[in-house]
């Protein structure tokens, strides 16, 4: 059997929050920096998502489907092509129908919900972002990639309850020891959750050192990419390189050749012996080589592998404390914009703007410090949880205000259903 390579490419952008001041506390119920989203989103598709796209397009048919990868598009993402980019759903379309392109399941929200004690919230966010790629693309995700590769064996239950096959996570070497990455595996507390390890040397290779002039091994080239994926040892079966998309165009600016990198790399990559597979292909191809005991979160963030981008300070922790808190209550809302709200604020992007340990941080803030994004980001969740506390009071308990809202719900189903039964007794009637 060939040896496998599956590349898999992250899309995602957040909503990201406009100036919000203590003032604005009560007075205003719009959060987010409309002109800014826009600015941002419509730049990326221009300079990357679009013609990276149409580029993997044209590679899929120029190889009559041997180009195979897989593609993480997270909920608030699509929502912003709708907006901002509308065109890019045509070309992700054309690419699903190839059958070469597997999208993904994810959260909505792009969030760090995985890391709640309680997982109902991360379990609905999942199935709204299974929701929203069944309405757009008619497909249901078998494999799950998480925000950032976060995984740990607390969230292999619930993904097997979801129905998934495997999760897509970070091959980090203090969780493989001796273990190479190039592997599948299994959870240890659900074996039949495959375990697909992200290989971070070959991703970083492209994703960092690309237009690194001070690399020993610049400048990198499609031949010599392909030569070293070979190379690798002969019992190694699945070399997984994930990064996201914007790496090409974005990360990797155009006149850097990234665009012609991988234009060329699947005539090498074949001509190497190797084959192109997505990720629910790999798993039903291969076993698993050995079960994997993950007991702490870990991610793709720097070097460590774990989640102090988003958890490794006091800012962070004060602010996820107070969303996790209010998570039960403000999913039992019926009103769509505060539901809306909620998955916006979710968004790990927030927390990675609070960062004072994560080396990158700067690159994707538009705040000034660690604690402006923090002092922003909390102006707005308390005016969102004045909206909560306002439709649902806290000295209602969330168990009893869930049966009241269950009972409303079913009274108005019965409603419904008897103005069906009253319409059919009329039609009945008129027939006579």
């Amino acid at each position: 059997m060939k040896k496998k390579v599956c590349f898999v490419f992250q899309l995602h952008q957040p909503f990201r929050l406009k100036r919000y001041r203590f003032f604005d506390i009560g007075n205003d119920h719009y959060y987010f920096d409309d002109f800014q989203n826009e600015e941002i989103f419509t730049k990326c598709a221009k300079e990357s998502y679009l013609p990276a796209l149409k580029l993997f397009l044209n590679l899929v048919q120029e190889t009559h489907g041997e180009y195979r990868f897989a593609l993480a598009l997270s909920g608030v993402a699509l929502e912003q092509i709708e907006l901002y980019a509308p065109e890019l759903i045509d070309v992700l379309v054309e690419l699903v129908n190839t059958g070469s392109v597997e999208l993904l399941g994810e959260t909505y929200a792009h969030s760090i919900a995985s890391l709640y004690e309680e997982k109902a919230e991360f379990k609905a966010q999942v199935k709204a972002h299974t929701n929203k790629l069944k309405s757009m693309f008619g497909v249901k995700p078998k494999v799950f990639r998480n925000s950032d590769l976060i995984y740990d064996d607390s969230i292999a239950i619930s993904l097997k309850e979801l129905g998934f096959k495997g999760v897509i996570t970070e091959g980090a070497k203090h969780v493989l020891g001796w273990k190479s990455p190039n592997h599948l595996y299994a959870s240890s507390l659900e074996p039949h959750l495959k375990l697909q390890l992200r290989n971070a040397r070959f991703t970083d290779d492209i994703a960092k050192n690309f237009n690194r002039y001070d690399w020993n091994e610049f400048p990198l080239t499609a031949d010599k990419y392909a030569k070293w994926l070979a190379e690798t040892p002969e019992d190694d079966q699945l070399i997984t390189i994930d990064m996201s998309l914007d790496v090409l165009g974005i990360g990797q600016p155009a006149q850097t050749g990234i665009f012609d990198f991988f234009r060329a790399l699947p005539r090498y990559i074949i001509k190497a012996g190797l084959e192109f597979t997505t990720p629910s292909a790999a798993m039903a191809q291969l076993d698993s080589k050995d079960l994997l005991d993950i007991p702490e979160p870990i991610s793709w963030s720097e070097e460590e592998k774990n989640t102090l981008s988003w958890l490794g300070n006091d800012l962070q922790k004060e602010a996820f404390e107070k969303l996790e808190k209010w998570a039960e209550r403000t999913r039992l809302s019926r009103d769509r914009r505060l539901i809306q709200d909620w998955h916006y604020l979710q968004s790990s992007d927030h927390f990675l703007y609070m960062s004072t340990q994560n080396n990158d941080a700067w690159r994707y803030t538009p705040y000034e410090s660690a604690y402006s994004a923090f002092s922003n980001y909390m102006n707005v969740l308390s005016d969102f949880l004045l909206r909560v506390e306002a439709e649902y009071p806290s000295s209602i308990e969330n168990e009893e205000l869930n049966a009241l809202l269950t009972t409303i719900q079913n009274q108005g189903d019965e409603i419904l259903k008897l103005h069906e039964e009253i319409k059919e007794l009329k039609e009945q009637k008129k027939k006579k």
